[in-house]
Parts: C-alpha cells; sequence; structure tokens
C-alpha cells in the first residue's frame, strides 16, 4: 500500500518520546536544559511529550545522549543555550558558578530553576537558590519553578501527581510565559509572587508531613497515656494484690484495649472544635471576628485528627479478630470448659450477656463503617468529585453519626460495671468512663445547638447577622421568603 496508509501509526520518535498521541510540530517552541540528571531527563521526556523542542546542553554530549529521547538534541552547553528564550537549569548550587563563562549568551534569557536545597543547606545559606543564581546572572531573568514536581510524576504524567506548581519571579512577563509551558505540560500554575517567595518555596519539598506533626504527636500523647492507664488496672494491680502475673497482656490485650480509647477520644476531638466555634459566634453574634490562633489552628487539623481516629479503630478492629487465634485464649476457653464440668453444670448461658456481646459488636461495625467512609471521602480524588452540599452530609452529618454509634458501642460495652466496686481497681475508674468525658459533652451541646432558640440565631449570624445592627434580616418562614432588610 502506498500514501498515508503505510505509515506507522506511531513513529519511533513518538515512542521514545513519552507516548504522545500527537508528533511534535515542526514549528515547537524551543526550550532549553542544563544539566543530564535524572530530573533533567524526566523534564526533557515531559516537555518533548508535551510539543516542545527541547535542546539539551552537557559537559559530555556523547556520554549522555542515549539517556534522552531522540527527539531531544543533546549537545554542549554553548550550542543550547544560543536560540532558546527559556532555560531550564537543572543543576545543583555547587554548580552555577560553571555557568559563568556563558554569561553573553545568556543575556535577555529566562532562567528556570528547578533545584532544590538540602536541610542543611537550606538553614546555611540565607538567600533561595534561585536569589543566588539571578546574583550570578543579574542580565537574565530568573523564575523558579517545578522544584515541588518529582521526576516520577513528570515521567508519569500529573494524574499520578500533585498538578500545583509554585512559580515566583520578580518579572510577570517571565511568570506568564513560565506558566503557559505548566499548563501546557498538564499541571496548574500558582503564582508565588516575587523571587524574595522562592525561599518559602524551596522549603516546601523538605517538610515531612506538616499537617500532622501536632495530630500525631495528640494521638501518641492519648496512646500513652490510656496505655499506662490500662497497665496499671489490668496487669499492676493483680500483680500487687494477688501476686498474679498478667504481664502477657501487654503485647495485645492492653493494647487492644488502648487503641479504641484513643480512636473514640480522636473522634470526639474533631467535632468538638466546630461546637466551640459555633459557642463562640453565638456569644459574639458575629461571624466576622477571627476565631483565636489554638482553635483556628484546631480547626485545620481536623482532617488529620479524623484519619488518625480511624486508623486506631481499624487497629482495634485487627488485634480483635486476632484475639481467638491467641494461645491466651484457647488456655482461657479450656479452664471455662473444666470449671463447667466441675461444677456440674449442662450449659452456660447468660441471656444479659449474649445481648449486650450482640449488640456491642453489631454498633461497633456499623461505627467502623461509618468512619471507613468517612476516611475514604477524604481522599482528594473522592473529595472533588463531589459538591459541598454531599461533601458537608458525609463529613458533618455522618460523622456526627459515627460518634453517637461509638459512644452507644462504648455504652454498651461498660453496662453497668461503671456502678459496680470490683471495677475501681486502686480507685481508678474504668477507662471507658474516661473516654466517654467529651464525646457526651460534644453531643450534649450538638443535641442543645438543634434547639430552636439556639439554631435560628445561629443561622442568621451565619448568613451575615450582626449583634450590634451592622446586618440584619429575617430568616424565610413557612416556605414564603420574607423581606430582606440591610443597615451597613
Amino acid at each position: 500500500m502506498s500514501g498515508e496508509m503505510d505509515k506507522p501509526l506511531i513513529s519511533r520518535r513518538l515512542v521514545d518520546s513519552d507516548g504522545s498521541l500527537a508528533e511534535t510540530p515542526s514549528e515547537a517552541p524551543k526550550v532549553g536544559i542544563l544539566g543530564s540528571g535524572d530530573f533533567a531527563r524526566s523534564l526533557v521526556t515531559r516537555l518533548v511529550g508535551s510539543g516542545f523542542s527541547v535542546v539539551v546542553g552537557s559537559r559530555n554530549p556523547k556520554r549522555t545522549a542515549g539517556l534522552f529521547p531522540s527527539a531531544a538534541q543533546v549537545t554542549f552547553q554553548a550550542e543550547a543555550v544560543d536560540s532558546p528564550d527559556v532555560i531550564f537549569v537543572a543543576m545543583f548550587r555547587e554548580h552555577y558558578s560553571s555557568l559563568c563563562g556563558l554569561s553573553d549568551q545568556l543575556a535577555g534569557k529566562i532562567l528556570v530553576d528547578v533545584s532544590n536545597p538540602t536541610e542543611q543547606e537550606h538553614l546555611r545559606h540565607r538567600e533561595s537558590n534561585a536569589e543566588y543564581l539571578a546574583s550570578l546572572f543579574p542580565t537574565c531573568t530568573v523564575v523558579k519553578a517545578f522544584n515541588v514536581i518529582s521526576a516520577w510524576t513528570l515521567q508519569s504524567g500529573p494524574r499520578d501527581g500533585n498538578r500545583q506548581v509554585p512559580i515566583c519571579s520578580d518579572h510577570p512577563d517571565a511568570k506568564r510565559a513560565v506558566s503557559e509551558m505548566v499548563q501546557a505540560m498538564g499541571f496548574m500554575p500558582v503564582d508565588m509572587g516575587s523571587l524574595v517567595s522562592a525561599r518559602e518555596v524551596e522549603a516546601m519539598p523538605l517538610r515531612l508531613l506538616p499537617g500532622w506533626k501536632v495530630p500525631a504527636l495528640l494521638a501518641l500523647g492519648l496512646f500513652i497515656f490510656f496505655y499506662v492507664y490500662n497497665f496499671v488496672r489490668d496487669v499492676l494491680q493483680p500483680y500487687v494484690r494477688d501476686g498474679k502475673s498478667k504481664f502477657y497482656k501487654l503485647p495485645v490485650s492492653v493494647v487492644n484495649t488502648t487503641l479504641p480509647c484513643v480512636a473514640y477520644v480522636l473522634l470526639s476531638l474533631v467535632y468538638l472544635p466546630g461546637v466551640l466555634a459555633a459557642a463562640l459566634q453565638l456569644r459574639r453574634g458575629t461571624k466576622y471576628r477571627r476565631f483565636p490562633d489554638w482553635l483556628d489552628h484546631w480547626l485545620q487539623h481536623r482532617k488529620q485528627i479524623g484519619l488518625l481516629s480511624f486508623f486506631c479503630a481499624a487497629l482495634h478492629a485487627l488485634y480483635s479478630f486476632c484475639l481467638p487465634l491467641s494461645r491466651v485464649n484457647r488456655y482461657e476457653v479450656v479452664n471455662l470448659a473444666i470449671k463447667q464440668v466441675l461444677a456440674n453444670k449442662s450449659h452456660l448461658w447468660i441471656e444479659e450477656e449474649v445481648w449486650r456481646m450482640e449488640i456491642y459488636l453489631s454498633l461497633g461495625v456499623l461505627a467502623l463503617g461509618t468512619l471507613s467512609l468517612l476516611a475514604v471521602t477524604s481522599l482528594p480524588s473522592i473529595a472533588n468529585s463531589l459538591n459541598w452540599r454531599e461533601f458537608s452530609f458525609v463529613q458533618s452529618t455522618l460523622g456526627f453519626v459515627a460518634l453517637v454509634l461509638s459512644t452507644l458501642h462504648t455504652l454498651t460495652y461498660g453496662w453497668t460495671r461503671a456502678f459496680e466496686d470490683s471495677h475501681y481497681k486502686f480507685y481508678l475508674p474504668p477507662t471507658f468512663t474516661l473516654t466517654l468525658l467529651v464525646p457526651c459533652v460534644v453531643i450534649l451541646a450538638k443535641g442543645l445547638f438543634l434547639l430552636p432558640c439556639f439554631s435560628r440565631r445561629l443561622s442568621k449570624i451565619r448568613r451575615g447577622w450582626e449583634k450590634d445592627g451592622g446586618v440584619k434580616f429575617t430568616l424565610p418562614m413557612d416556605h414564603a421568603l420574607a423581606q430582606k432588610t440591610s443597615h451597613v
């Protein structure tokens, strides 16, 4: 066959570039890259796949040419910076000075700094890598970008990584040009202001889960507290009073008793700041005053606290499933059977205990299932598919349902043991009574806010009404829209 039909469906250049479905046009914008490391190779792959003509500058082009797609031109650094107007500097900070010999050729061009300092370098240097590069080449326009994007994300595409690319520069035209390139590559540019912000941008990849530090410390503190408390009650008290060694409970039993306490308290701490915020708004009579910093930070960490609550609840479920497999449980079953035979009883059946355990397990499963739904909807890919009303219903309404189910689960577990003297070991109350304090406060406060005298006032405040007369209007009644008046 002749003509167009005898051409291969996918060209060799297309396969080598990135598997894109579009050939690089002959008039594609040309981009230069200085550097031949892993990030530079991934950057070339994404640029070629996005329709750019790329020329790579290397000190040894013959050795590094095979590492890049065939659609990219690999040459010496001096030749690579001649024609492109935008040049990516994919080199470490200590190698910037080696480019000073190209100052004349780089004059008037846009240099995109993609480097990241180590944590020690970030603390040692007062200026960012981008600012240092700008001081070496005052005749160039320096833009900081792409430093938060990993080489893996560049190769696999923005669908498998973060889409946002912070950009900062002192020249708006340069930022606009780089932003257009970012969009052409499938990412989302975020304007971070002038080049002074480059130090903040370079600090982003150095942060290790910044939003998780306080919630993780909170969860760890609660775990240590409840673990020590359960150790004193379940292990130390029998050993001191009766001489029974129950230290075998430390790896599994005490941990399994501690995990639901932590999960339950953490879940209540997710909804306690909302109650405090509502109380503040009712007291102030306005929503336009800032919350205290501690409450504001608490509100911002609710997602992490909720996920840690789900993590502890899931571990509790796994530990509970493993309990029947433990050797201790087998010995206890055998001892119970021997006691039954010696007591000459045909069977042991306590109706109240059977119902209690059945209800206890059912409520626990329902609470864990609701928590699982909350955790899944916290994922960005799921949350983005929900509108605000759906997301609010899941996170607020179903979250409160999960708290109520967890409270019923705890109450069913405790049953009447909170009123029996034998369960106050070392005069310490049962652990579940401690965990009920915060959740019960949250549930009671939520119930109070549902009363018309509070709910209507809170609704008016959140719609802009102010107690001092800044904005006044009436809520619609009986499905009829009332006339709204405002006084500013």
